[in-house]
């Protein structure tokens, strides 16, 4: 079962606030995905911790 969870992050290219869904079923996880906005590929860092709260951190691909 996939469970879907929203979370808003900030470009590390432009700065704008992004809305992402991330699948939290599949536990700590890195991933690129474009900005919305600017098209700049950001890294994306899960952290699902045991309790199920998820950390995502974005960062610049090549950082």
């Amino acid at each position: 079962m996939h469970e879907l969870t929203e979370c808003l992050v900030h470009c590390p290219y432009c700065g704008e606030g992004i809305s992402v869904l991330v699948d939290t079923s599949a536990g700590d996880q890195q991933y690129t995905e474009d900005c919305q906005v600017c098209c700049s590929p950001i890294l994306m860092t899960l952290q699902v911790d045991n309790e199920g709260l998820v950390f995502i951190e974005a960062s610049q691909e090549n950082d």
